[in-house]
């Protein structure tokens, strides 16, 4: 799975023109799926997203998370976080999960969300969507459950 994580002011996602999600201070997650996702990477992703600490404190210092400011997240399906623009100028979109697979740990996400402590706020998997967002920072994180297994270097 991957994940585009933006520290926001408020963001909001509308469809056909009505805003079907808004949220204040706190993330809004792009959320991609890929075809050899499983649950226990979505939850592994959902607890290393909501959990950073990219919220500063009085000094300033990015040290709090989005628990400890009590923000909000906004959650919006995004395949094309994995396109392939490695050859010619239109990106593939092969290795994005295909609706079986996506739409469950799309849902699953939000699930943790909620067992996390948030309401999450998100768009409708598929739809042709309008996203808003004020960032914040800006802070913008990239995370892929891939990356995550990996054992840190240096």
């Amino acid at each position: 799975m991957r994940a585009v994580i933006t520290r926001v002011k408020s963001a909001s996602v509308s469809i056909a023109g009505s805003v079907v999600g808004e949220i204040g201070h706190g993330l809004l997650i792009l959320l991609g799926v890929g075809p050899d996702d499983t649950p226990e990477l979505c939850e592994k992703l959902a607890d290393k997203a909501l959990g950073l600490r990219i919220f500063c404190d009085e000094a300033g210092k990015m040290n709090r998370s989005l628990a400890d400011i009590g923000g909000q997240v906004l959650v919006v399906s995004q395949f094309t976080l994995y396109a392939d623009c490695r050859k010619g100028k239109r990106p593939s979109f092969t290795g994005a999960a295909l609706p079986e697979l996506a739409v469950p740990l799309y849902e699953q996400f939000l699930q943790e969300c909620r067992s996390r402590g948030f309401a999450p706020q998100h768009g409708q998997f598929g739809a042709d969507m309008l996203v808003a967002s004020e960032n914040d920072g800006p802070v913008t994180i990239l995370l892929d459950t891939d990356e995550l297994l990996q054992p840190r270097r240096g």
